[in-house]
């Protein structure tokens, strides 16, 4: 039964034209058998003519509505014309006005409607007396009523169905909309979730390796002259490896839960408290570094507190890897009313201009990168670039809101 479904509705002009002949043949059983036709020699000539249109008409009701209302418009005008009274073939004009309602134009619609409300009154003018008896003028009346009534049915179920199409294909238009939103929300969403792995894991790689690595340099230079010295770089490396692999370990666990309140065992996110303690590691991995903070310290947003502690560290990785072996470094954290001020500066050899602007695709210059996106994330400002004096200078607005901590 399916099968049988499925055929008819990819050949709808196939299963109209059966019809159509089959209404051709009822018709042709009615003019042998029948009254039709045997009236005058005008009826006689345009009998056949009028079937074949209205035959026609169905078969094609689909394909060109619009045109074959029109063809059933003429044919109707032409047995009023020739007096070829009504026949098992203006059927035909039943099923185009429900098709032109449900499918066709509106004005083939309305053209349609109207027709359906004159037809069987100019019928009943047309052959007043068709059962060879007078009718009154209520009798007349009551016919006309009689069959009106089932072509603005027809009309009246074929537009209910236009609408009902017009409702569904709102709605799968509708749902297509939506899912071409979620697709781009979810690549939207995607990025933004790979930006900000990118920079937790540069934050989380980059100064702890960079640590790592001055303090392994630092050791193997002084191995043989001062084991002591040696032995406290290596155990600054020990140190710095195991705070790598505990905020590497947060990091994945946020990934694999996406939710770090969830995983109890994780180190929580670095905040403001926590960047004396960063200082601290930097000046033992062998930068002298300049510490103040103005201001009355106060609770500040979970992500305030992260973007300035990544910012920091950034900065003070930066200072160790393009100042020089003498540079030294400042970093100022400033309370004020309405935000949170960061200047760290330093007096080594500066960087690159493409390290602060424009990056690399090895991974140079992004760790300011990460820094611009995290203090447009928290919607601040950030200024980099190279001191008027020397060395390098990073300084930043984070605004404040009430924190919600």
């Amino acid at each position: 039964m399916q099968r049988l479904y499925d055929f008819i509705r990819r050949h709808p002009t196939g299963v109209d034209s059966f019809w159509a002949v089959f209404l051709l043949g009822l018709s042709g059983m009615t003019i042998v058998v029948g009254d039709v036709g045997h009236g005058g020699r005008l009826e006689r000539i345009a009998i056949v003519p009028v079937v074949l249109g209205l035959c026609l008409v169905v078969a094609l009701r689909r394909r060109a509505p619009e045109k074959m209302l029109l063809l059933a418009i003429a044919m109707g005008v032409l047995q009023l014309i020739c007096g070829v009274r009504p026949n098992v073939a203006n059927f035909a004009m039943l099923v185009i006005t429900f098709t032109v309602a449900t499918v066709g134009e509106r004005w083939a619609s309305r053209l349609a409607l109207a027709c359906s409300l004159t037809a069987a009154a100019l019928s009943q003018l047309r052959w007043p007396n068709e059962e060879g008896t007078p009718r009154n003028w209520a009798q007349a009346v009551f016919v006309v009523v009689v069959l009106t009534v089932p072509f603005v049915l027809a009309w009246v179920l074929g537009d209910s169905m236009r609408t009902r199409r017009a409702y569904f294909d709102q709605l799968e238009e509708r749902a297509a909309r939506l899912e071409r939103e979620r697709e781009a929300q979810s690549k939207v969403a995607v990025a933004a979730e790979r930006a900000r792995i990118a920079r937790e894991l540069h934050d989380v790689v980059a100064h702890n390796v960079s640590v790592m690595v001055v303090q392994a340099d630092g050791a193997a230079y002084v191995m043989d002259a001062a084991p002591d010295q040696a032995r406290q770089a290596l155990e600054t490396i020990s140190s710095t490896g195991r705070q790598a692999l505990a905020e590497m370990r947060r990091l994945l666990g946020v990934l694999r839960t996406g939710d770090a309140e969830e995983s109890g065992e994780y180190v929580p996110q670095p905040d403001v408290e926590q960047i004396e303690e960063l200082i601290d590691q930097v000046r033992k991995a062998g930068l002298a570094v300049d510490f103040k903070v103005e201001g009355t310290a106060r609770p500040l947003p979970s992500g305030v507190e992260l973007t300035a502690y990544r910012i920091v560290q950034e900065a003070l990785t930066n200072t160790r890897k393009h100042g020089g072996p003498h540079a030294g470094a400042s970093v100022r954290l400033v309370y004020f009313d309405d935000g949170l001020g960061l200047l760290v500066e330093d007096d080594g050899r500066g960087a690159a201009h493409e390290l602060y602007e424009d990056g690399g695709a090895d991974g140079a210059g992004h760790g300011m990168i990460g820094m611009r996106e995290r203090v447009g994330m928290v919607g601040g400002t950030l200024d980099a670039g190279p001191r008027p004096g020397g060395g390098f200078r990073i300084s930043a607005l984070l605004p404040l809101k009430a924190a919600d901590r």
